[in-house]
């Protein structure tokens, strides 16, 4: 058995477990708040989404919590929250431990959590990428938008949570495949004894 090296000598994995540690307060503090019964949020939790959507105008979280009145075109992205809250917040979890210790067993649930994450993230970016820019005519016409500074705040929150886990994604896929290889090979020099 081979000792395991301390995260910090796993520069990526040493990325991952940072990632794991901000994601995981931000998914309770700002996206999930979209599925907690509003009784139960302490009020300067509450103002977290407030102040970031009043700033960032951000569609997707402004309309999933209802700040922008009752719209149900943004009901998939409440079914990414469902998947955030159930799925990714687990993750994290599992993900700062198996990362901490070094375990290898944690690379096939990264991997699904990467893949996922990545896929989810993309149409975010879309929707952001496609929301009008602010302008006399989409003042004049009462559309919804956002201004060029809004629009920059968005893709630097939204793009670090996308490229993160596509690499993620492509960096597990090769270290299950290096597994898979080596428990391959070890059972064909089984076979051969």
């Amino acid at each position: 058995m081979t000792a395991t090296v301390s995260l910090t000598g796993r520069p990526l994995d040493l990325v991952y477990f940072i990632f794991f540690m901000i994601h995981l307060p931000a998914s309770f503090l700002i996206d999930l708040q979209a599925l907690y019964p509003s009784s139960i949020v302490p009020s300067v939790v509450a103002s977290l989404p407030k102040f970031y959507v009043t700033m960032s105008n951000d569609p997707l979280i402004g309309n999933a919590l209802g700040y922008f009145g009752k719209n149900d075109a943004y009901i998939w992205f409440k079914s990414f929250l469902v998947l955030e809250a159930f799925f990714q917040v687990p993750v994290f979890v599992l993900g700062l431990r198996g990362l901490w210790k070094g375990s290898r067993s944690i690379y096939v649930l990264l991997l699904v959590y990467a893949a996922s994450t990545t896929t989810t993230t993309l149409p975010c970016l879309a929707v952001i990428l496609s929301t009008p820019v602010t302008s006399a005519s989409t003042v004049a016409a009462n559309v919804f938008s956002i201004t060029s500074e809004q629009r920059l705040l968005l893709l630097s929150s939204y793009i670090p949570f996308f490229l993160l886990p596509l690499l993620m994604t492509v960096d597990m896929a090769f270290r299950v495949l290096k597994l898979v290889k080596a428990g391959s090979n070890a059972q064909l020099a089984a076979k051969r004894k």
